[in-house]
């Protein structure tokens, strides 16, 4: 309150409410005024963003669920081919010749007869230089393992992915008793797809895996294996491993 007068006895005194920061500083009490207006609008804009982050969310949970029936229908449709398959034997496409009646060279490039091998093989395109080369030595123990059992494990060296199986036959020979002592028959070097893929590949990739496709060898160490009738009962991708549950479960199928 500011008093104002004449100075005498009788002055009136005139009492005015005055905003202290206007007398101070009035640009200051106007952007006070103003943010308190821009805080009131930002409160205002509350409800509406929440509605809006509402939204998002029930949006974000539609998504979800419509994620999940997709994975399900997925699943089910993976089902269904398995058991079309289960009713269509070997789940392959066209008619398949007989795995055992194809001629091979050994890798030594002498002849090999499939069909000398009574039991079921598991054929497997191989090479040295490759990521998931190390597979080798559990091939090795697969046929060691199932080997007195009727198993034949089969490898066939293949330089068609990125160049991983350069050497010779001695070269490769070489590598596989040295570093893994591989004790299993291996093939002669040849291709798995293409043009000049070979026979016995022509009729491998007619199998199917368990996602129903068939097909080109997708890299190193696919894995086919073959019953004691000469059919392909199961098809692994190159990173199954080959004591993975579902590899090991079809060989004792197999048996």
């Amino acid at each position: 309150m500011i008093a104002l007068g004449n100075g005498n006895a009788d002055a009136t005194i005139v009492s005015t409410q005055i905003c202290v920061s206007c007398v101070i500083n009035p640009a200051d009490c106007a952007r006070f005024r103003a943010d308190r207006a821009h805080n009131r609008a930002d409160c205002a804009q509350i409800p509406a963003d929440r509605a809006r982050i509402r939204a998002e969310r029930a949006r974000i949970l539609a998504d979800r669920a419509r994620i999940r029936a997709d994975r399900a229908r997925i699943r089910a449709d993976r089902a269904r081919i398995r058991a079309d398959r289960a009713r269509t034997p070997l789940g392959r496409l066209g008619r398949m010749a007989n795995i055992k009646s194809i001629p091979v060279t050994a890798l030594d490039g002498s002849s090999l007869d499939l069909s000398s091998f009574d039991g079921p093989l598991l054929v497997v395109n191989v090479a040295s230089k490759c990521g998931l080369t190390p597979q080798y030595g559990k091939l090795e123990e697969l046929a060691k393992s199932y080997g007195p059992r009727g198993l034949t494990v089969v490898g066939m060296p293949c330089n068609q992915f990125m160049g991983q199986e350069p050497g010779s036959a001695d070269e490769i020979a070489t590598f596989c008793s040295t570093t893994y002592g591989v004790t299993f028959p291996l093939l002669e070097k040849a291709d798995v797809n293409g043009d000049a893929r070979h026979p016995l590949y022509e009729e491998l990739t007619k199998a199917s895996d368990a996602d129903g496709e068939s097909g080109d060898v997708q890299w190193n160490f696919e894995k086919f294996l073959v019953g004691s009738d000469g059919e392909v009962v199961a098809r692994f991708r190159p990173r199954t491993e080959p004591d993975a549950p579902e590899v090991v479960s079809a060989i004792e199928a197999a048996l």
